[in-house]
């Protein structure tokens, strides 16, 4: 495997990380997972602004250039028919504590790995009780290197014989799931929860919201209860959900709302 480390291309046995690095001790960075199809790592753009965006809420300087970036992906993700590429960046190496360095020197990685290109198989799902978003936190719209709420509540779904689980914000609304966002189709409608409720900015969120014309307002619980449909979005795909806390889904199989939004059921560029 070919990755990309500050800007040498190695392989996965060379490559060489600092153990002061802030992204291994403290979690201080971010990350963008992009999709690889036909050979070609899709919606570069998209990520790359995000991921710009992000660097500069955390002023985390990020020394290259787009082009370079997306070349960087390019090269590593060469001969891959299809897979996901994944771009890390981290503070860098630093002294012991949490005040950043006045200078940092950010660390950034990317690798790839192929993937067999299915649609997502239908999950069964739970509500995390063990863990919730903070949607006042400026890490619910980042993609940043700690993953623990979504860990715990995997766990938590593993436990409990569900493939994922759906967290609730502090407030009892749901937010999104472990690592994807959600969408429900309720009396015909489609509908996603807001960003101000905790739902990362997914780029394939926005894709799908804007096919389907949805709607995004809070959502509860109980709301689920009345849903026809149930969708787990990110740049995998679109997963089904055929039940929900032991409870079939519509009738407990993938509904017509998903058939109907092909391709990106694969994570391909268009539908």
């Amino acid at each position: 495997m070919t990755i990309w480390l500050d800007g040498t291309c190695a392989t996965l046995e060379s490559a060489r990380l600092r153990v002061d690095d802030r992204g291994f001790t403290l979690g201080d960075g971010l990350f963008e997972t992009l999709a690889i199809r036909d050979r070609k790592v899709l919606r570069v753009a998209a990520h790359l602004a995000r991921l710009r965006s992000g660097c500069a809420e955390l002023a985390l300087p990020l020394a290259y250039a787009d082009d370079a970036l997306a070349e960087a992906l390019t090269e590593v993700a060469a001969g891959m028919e299809t897979g996901t590429a994944r771009l890390t960046v981290s503070r860098g190496p630093a002294p012991r504590g949490l005040k950043p360095p006045e200078k940092p020197s950010p660390t950034i990685l990317i690798t790839a790995a192929p993937t067999a290109l299915a649609p997502p198989a239908p999950a069964a799902v739970v509500i995390a009780a063990t863990t919730r978003r903070n949607p006042y936190s400026p890490l619910a719209r980042l993609k940043s290197l700690n993953y623990l709420d979504g860990i715990i509540a995997l766990m938590e779904a593993q436990r409990r014989g569900a493939d994922d689980a759906l967290l609730l914000n502090s407030s009892g609304l749901l937010a999104e799931a472990t690592a994807a966002n959600l969408f429900a189709v309720i009396e015909g409608v489609a509908v996603t929860p807001p960003v101000a409720d905790g739902a990362l900015p997914g780029l394939m969120r926005a894709a799908v919201r804007d096919l389907l014309k949805a709607e995004e307002r809070s959502l509860t619980p109980a709301d689920l209860e009345t849903a026809s449909e149930i969708l787990l979005t990110n740049v995998a795909g679109i997963r089904p959900v055929v039940r929900l806390e032991g409870r079939p889904v519509g009738r407990g199989r993938p509904g017509p709302v998903w058939a109907s939004l092909g391709g990106l059921i694969l994570g391909r560029e268009r539908p």
